[in-house]
């Protein structure tokens, strides 16, 4: 939203509506699988990037039927905060952090107002989808503590 560029040109993932041929992976042991990486520390992210390289996996879902996100709450590790939320604060943390010994640097200011504007944006969105308690506010001096 706050880029340059004009829309979301890119490339586009074939429709499938079953699992690969070439994965001989049962969904049963790919939800196991899922569960064990993230009690090992690793996001939703990190997990999709994991299974793509290593295990040959391109998409979680056409194989479970659920998101990967929905499979981690379902497995009992839900997360407090979604990711591209937490990513996000801690972005606007290191920016606060950046801030405090270099006042003038107004491009850095700027940057802070574009990302604290997108977590209120998404705050707003996850309240009102329930992944977030309905009085979740957003206070930056309580983000270092988060983060």
């Amino acid at each position: 939203m706050h880029s340059r560029k004009g829309g979301r040109s890119g490339s586009v993932r074939p429709v499938r509506t079953g699992a690969p041929n070439w994965v001989s992976i049962g969904e049963q042991e790919l939800v196991d699988m899922i569960v064990q990486f993230s009690k090992e520390g690793n996001s939703p992210s990190k997990i999709g990037i994991i299974l793509r390289d290593q295990y040959g996996i391109p998409d979680v879902q056409q194989i479970t039927g659920k998101k990967l996100s929905k499979m981690l709450a379902d497995g009992g590790v839900p997360m407090e905060i979604p990711e591209d939320l937490q990513n996000l604060v801690k972005k606007a943390v290191s920016l606060r952090k950046h801030l405090e010994s270099h006042k003038k640097d107004f491009g850095n200011k700027h940057s802070l107002l574009l990302t604290e504007s997108k977590i209120r944006r998404l705050v707003k969105y996850y309240t009102a989808s329930g992944r977030l308690a309905k009085g979740w506010r957003y206070d930056p001096e309580k983000a270092k503590l988060l983060v």
